[in-house]
């Protein structure tokens, strides 16, 4: 299946964004997982942040968005989206070196909300931004819901992705373990 085509059938179009990207971002953890678009990862072997790979233009910066769009399922959707790390420009594919916006939490599905949509969007940016977002460490989930993939692109004239990928997680035992490290 092509990335395309799992993006549109998942319904992360028009859910998250309103274009699909057609390249694939690599995702390897440390655990040995690999998203894969749309296969099942436990939350307990996505807990550390991926290896992220990506074809770039090495003189370009990019924007990884990691979302989850499945947060909040009431009448509102604007609550849904939770952003779980926000890296910008990044140059070309060297996601360590870029201004990381909110630090990496890995994926917390609440117990009985069922299965989540975990979704890596990459965009490439028109040139360097001076990105104005409050800075969010790993350790906090304060700014994190009532996120909006769509329009922090439109903030940031980030136009239509490049790449992505996601996988789909539902409630482990790791969960509780990664609220009690959040305060929550």
């Amino acid at each position: 299946m092509s990335v395309k085509n799992a993006f549109e059938t998942s319904k992360i179009v028009p859910d998250v964004i309103p274009t699909a990207p057609t390249a694939l971002i690599g995702l390897n953890y440390q655990s040995g997982a690999v998203a894969n678009l749309g296969n099942e990862l436990a939350p307990t072997v996505v807990k550390d942040q991926p290896t992220v790979t990506y074809d770039a233009d090495p003189s370009a910066y990019y924007t990884l968005v990691f979302t989850d769009p499945d947060n909040y399922d009431g009448p509102e959707p604007v609550y849904r989206e939770w952003h779980h790390w926000l890296v910008g420009n990044i140059p070309g594919n060297k996601v360590d070196q870029g201004e990381v916006l909110s630090g990496y939490i890995g994926s917390g599905p609440p117990e009985g909300t069922g299965i989540h949509r975990y979704v890596y969007i990459l965009y490439k940016q028109p040139g360097k931004i001076d990105f104005d977002e409050t800075r969010l460490t790993n350790k906090s989930i304060d700014g994190r819901a009532a996120f909006s993939t769509k329009k922090f692109a439109e903030k940031y004239n980030l136009g239509a992705p490049v790449a992505g990928n996601f996988y789909r997680a539902q409630f482990d035992d790791y969960v509780p373990l990664l609220y009690k490290s959040l305060g929550v």
